[in-house]
């Protein structure tokens, strides 16, 4: 008689959901135990976000950034559904999808990500351009094109936000458009960066300068519509006018997880045990955006790609340990640094003992982040296609 396999869902394939399936591929699994890993997420790609900038430079191509998951999965037992999330049953152990099925778990991992919020002021849902998908970058691309082949000049675009992502989309926008584009950060606060390295803070600010964005502190949105943007800066409220409005600011967890009969913190967040367990439910894990998570030293983990690719290695090995009779292990994040993109062949990189930037930074940025591609045969697909891209265009030059 063939035993009943353990169900694993893993609900987001994102880096905690992709990283966490591939990990559990690789376990050993007793040959009387046998597992079923199934994926589910709603788009046929997987998106390495951190490179997506360079998918706007041109720098690199769409099948470097976001291959598909058949492919990243085919020489696996992990099994892929495309399809939304609609209803998570904790006490059924069920899973509803909007395509009409409905997958039952043994154990189930929570790594939907997040949502850019758009209904918190008047026009952002309808007249702004956010930066999280493939579809994202596709959408903006398709506007820059618009815009340079049309007859306006300059162009004039706002990026609400003066994190990481406002900033390198900034600088990404400037090299590409030029001495044509005239490009504005608004933020809330009155430095950026403000929980970054005086080192990245620096190189951005400098970064910044050299392509003349204006940066305007301390300042609110008040309303977007299609050609002005309405700016507060204390008492004074300023109506300017704008091509392209960039919204980077923000994260609201998916109403599915909104929805769980569970602890849920002041952003929506589960709560989690270190193990990564969500609180109450042992069989359930939580990583990335939606979770709130401390690690075993107390410390606040972040919700960054970094930290979900760490998580991801943790999840697998206590979901395979809570199946196969073995100690769990609490979740202990290291800080390896942060990374940014500062335009094109220049980056900065700060950490574990190291701050560089200029071209340096930015082909370490490159290396590691190909190292942290999905799984070895897509490194060796992109490794090889940047090796010989300088060789083509070489060849380009001389015929």
């Amino acid at each position: 008689m063939t035993p009943t396999p353990q169900r694993i869902c893993i609900l987001g394939g994102g880096f905690g959901g992709l990283y966490t399936a591939l990990k559990l591929s690789e376990k050993t699994w007793d040959a009387s135990q046998p597992v079923e890993i199934t994926l589910v997420d709603r788009q046929d790609r997987f998106v390495f976000l951190p490179l997506l900038y360079d998918l706007l430079s041109e720098d690199l191509q769409s099948w470097e950034i976001a291959p598909p998951f058949t492919e990243l999965l085919a020489d696996t037992t992990i099994r892929f559904v495309r399809a939304g999330v609609e209803q998570v049953n904790l006490e059924a152990h069920q899973v509803s999808l909007d395509d009409g099925q409905t997958l039952n778990y043994d154990r189930l991992v929570l790594a939907l990500g997040g949502e850019t919020p758009t209904q918190s002021i008047p026009g952002v849902g309808e007249h702004t351009y956010s930066f999280r998908t493939i579809e994202d970058a596709y959408r903006l691309k398709d506007q820059l094109r618009a815009l340079e082949t049309s007859d306006r000049d300059p162009l004039r675009i706002a990026i609400v936000g003066g994190g990481y992502s406002g900033i390198e989309l900034a600088c990404t926008l400037a090299d590409r458009l030029g001495e044509r584009g005239r490009l504005r950060i608004i933020d809330r606060h009155e430095v950026l960066l403000k929980s970054s390295s005086e080192f990245n803070r620096d190189a951005a600010c400098q970064a910044l300068s050299d392509r003349d964005i204006w940066i305007d502190y301390e300042t609110e949105i008040e309303a977007i519509d299609a050609t002005t943007i309405r700016l507060k800066y204390r008492d004074q409220v300023d109506t300017i006018p704008v091509d392209l409005v960039l919204w980077t600011v923000g994260m609201e967890v998916t109403p599915v997880v909104r929805s769980l009969p569970v602890d849920h913190s002041d952003r929506g967040q589960v709560f989690t045990e270190t193990t990564l367990q969500i609180k109450g439910h042992p069989d359930v894990f939580a990583l990335g955006d939606l979770a709130d998570c401390y690690d075993a030293s107390g410390q606040k983990v972040p919700t960054t790609a970094q930290a979900a690719f760490q998580q991801a290695d943790y999840a697998a090995w206590n979901i395979w340990a809570s199946l196969t009779d073995r100690p769990l292990l609490p979740f202990r994040y290291q800080n390896l640094g942060e990374m940014m993109t500062l335009g094109r062949d220049n980056a900065t990189l700060s950490g574990l003992g190291l701050s560089i930037n200029g071209e340096m930074a930015h082909f370490t940025r490159r290396l590691v982040y190909l190292y942290r591609l999905p799984t070895v045969k897509h490194q060796l697909n992109v490794g090889l296609n940047w090796i010989a891209k300088p060789i083509q265009d070489l060849l380009s030059s001389l015929s």
